[in-house]
């Protein structure tokens, strides 16, 4: 959620005029994230995030923002895309692909407790049994498909420690078919920025766009190595239990999934430190750009590697 593209309150005011939603009141940049152009907008009926989107295309949006729309129809906190006088909801501006959609209440949490983690496992539940019925579909762009192409490119960045690192995990991943696991729309970069709380209940889920068709126990990964991750990389053993045993409750977990935790933990480790490592050495030039060290998953994933038999008893009771 950078700044790539600017829209100055003209231009959006002008834009404004195809939806049903009031006059321009505010307009401003949001400067965290790292992939598309986003502003705060306010009109005088109501909050809205404007999305100008950088790399995703007009022929791939209608599955993020139909997704939106489906799981927001079944009552999960995310936002609800808008739609123009057409009844569409994508439109462009400034050359850009671009859409609306509301503006959801709380705060994204920097520390949680169990008890927030335990909203997020809950929610993450939620949404995997409301996508089991989503008809679109879409392969994640950033899978093992894409990390073993883009892994290469890396190496003359990295020292080789890393590099043997980076080497060696690519072919364990590849050794194992997590594929086989309960699948489904996923939403693949549920970190703490994207939800957001009002004291210990859980008021929204953001940023969509990584969305996809995958294992839903490498979406549960994802969460956990950021929500439960302590200072060093370890996790935290309360954070972790109260996440797990909370999205057990709603969908239960089965034993081929404890099976393959461990290594899925690798998995989305591998996953968001090839794609920081890209963003650092490949950016893209913008106003307001914000590029996450990538230092912090290499640590994570060397952690999930010394204690693989650990994390196998790290699991619901």
């Amino acid at each position: 959620m950078s700044v790539y593209t600017s829209v100055t309150e003209a231009e959006a005011a002008a834009w404004l005029e195809q939806y049903p939603i009031g006059q321009l009141v505010a307009l401003r940049g949001i400067a965290s994230g790292i992939e598309n152009t986003n502003y705060f907008l306010t009109t005088d009926r109501g909050q809205y995030v404007l999305t100008l989107f950088e790399k995703l295309t007009a022929a791939e949006l209608p599955y993020f923002l139909q997704l939106m729309d489906h799981l927001a129809g079944k009552g999960i906190p995310c936002p609800q895309p808008v739609a123009n006088l057409q009844g569409r909801l994508l439109g462009e501006l400034n050359g850009k692909p671009a859409s609306l959609v509301s503006r959801l209440s709380g705060a994204s949490l920097t520390h949680p407790t169990a008890t927030q983690c335990a909203a997020a496992g809950t929610a993450l539940a939620q949404m995997h049994l409301a996508g089991q019925d989503f008809p679109l579909h879409r392969d994640n762009p950033r899978g093992a498909t894409w990390w073993k192409a883009t892994g290469p490119q890396l190496l003359p960045f990295m020292t080789p420690d890393a590099a043997e690192l980076l080497q060696a995990e690519i072919k364990f991943q590849a050794l194992h078919r997590l594929q086989d696991l309960p699948r489904g729309v996923i939403h693949a970069d549920l970190f703490r920025d994207n939800a957001l709380f009002a004291g210990d209940i859980l008021s929204g889920v953001i940023d969509f766009y990584f969305a996809c068709d995958d294992t839903l126990l490498y979406d549960i990964a994802i969460t956990v190595n950021d929500w439960c991750t302590m200072d060093g990389g370890e996790l935290d053993l309360a954070c972790t239990a109260a996440l797990l045993q909370a999205y057990h409750a709603v969908r239960p977990l089965s034993m081929i999934e404890r099976g393959a935790w461990p290594i899925t933990l690798r998995a989305a480790a591998l996953r968001f430190w090839v794609s920081r490592l890209y963003d650092l050495h490949f950016p893209r030039e913008g106003e307001m750009t914000h590029a996450k060290d990538p230092a912090h998953f290499e640590q994570i994933l060397r952690c999930r590697i010394r204690s693989q038999a650990a994390l196998q008893r790290m699991w619901i009771n």
